[in-house]
């Protein structure tokens, strides 16, 4: 197992790759290859201001179809921008348009005997009094944790464990994690910055690390395609 495999990685900017001027902003898909076996690709599909829906309408799941073959892994996390409910071309409803496109993606690598694996939105950076809140990303990971088990796809609740880190990282020290930047310290924000949803590198590799545990603490057979970092 391994030879050959591929993980795909439909998600949006949480994940995805970044242009040179958005530095030191990184996607937890970026770094996730450290953690697999040398013989197993990543191809990270993950794309900037993506909702289930958006990502669909504009062919991405289409072009993931015309690659992913039997035996490989499709990673999906979406939320943060299905929750733009102000949007018709992103937002969608968690229990109802949010979990039939949730579908179409399990079906998509079904389709071709590859393995589904549905990831819960990494949480924002929203501290009430001192604990994250629970609905930072909505009712989405509820949602996809309540399609998973309707549809027997397996799931890693992302949500529950990068809240659980963050609250143990504290209020403050979390900041390290995401792209906080004071004014004239990078190029790319002259004036600072203050995004409590995006990570910079150091944030991408724990989240990247939150999601490789809790690979193997699930136990499925991804678990072999990961290595022993």
């Amino acid at each position: 197992m391994g030879e050959n495999t591929t993980i795909f990685i439909a998600g949006d900017s949480t994940a995805a790759i970044k242009v040179p001027e958005k530095r030191p902003e990184t996607g937890w898909g970026e770094v996730f290859q450290a953690y697999l076996l040398e013989n197993v690709r990543l191809d990270n599909r993950a794309i900037n201001g993506k909702s289930t829906k958006s990502f669909i309408k504009e062919g991405h799941l289409e072009a993931i179809a015309k690659s992913i073959k039997p035996g490989d892994y499709l990673f999906i996390q979406f939320g943060h921008n299905d929750q733009k409910l102000d949007d018709p071309d992103r937002g969608t409803q968690p229990y109802e348009d949010y979990q039939e496109n949730l579908l179409k993606y399990v079906q998509v690598a079904r389709s071709v005997n590859a393995n589904p694996l549905l990831l819960t939105s990494v949480t924002r950076r929203n501290f009430v009094g001192n604990k994250i809140d629970e609905n930072s990303v909505g009712d989405y990971p509820k949602a996809m944790i309540e399609f998973a088990e309707q549809n027997n796809v397996p799931v890693l609740d992302i949500h529950k464990k990068s809240r659980e880190f963050l609250n143990g990282v504290g209020e403050e020290k979390s900041k390290e994690y995401f792209l906080h930047l004071p004014p004239g310290q990078s190029k790319n924000y002259p004036e600072g910055i203050m995004d409590n949803t995006h990570f910079n590198e150091r944030g991408a590799v724990a989240v990247a690390q939150l999601i490789a545990i809790a690979i193997r603490e699930s136990n499925l057979p991804i678990k072999d395609l990961l290595n022993s970092r």
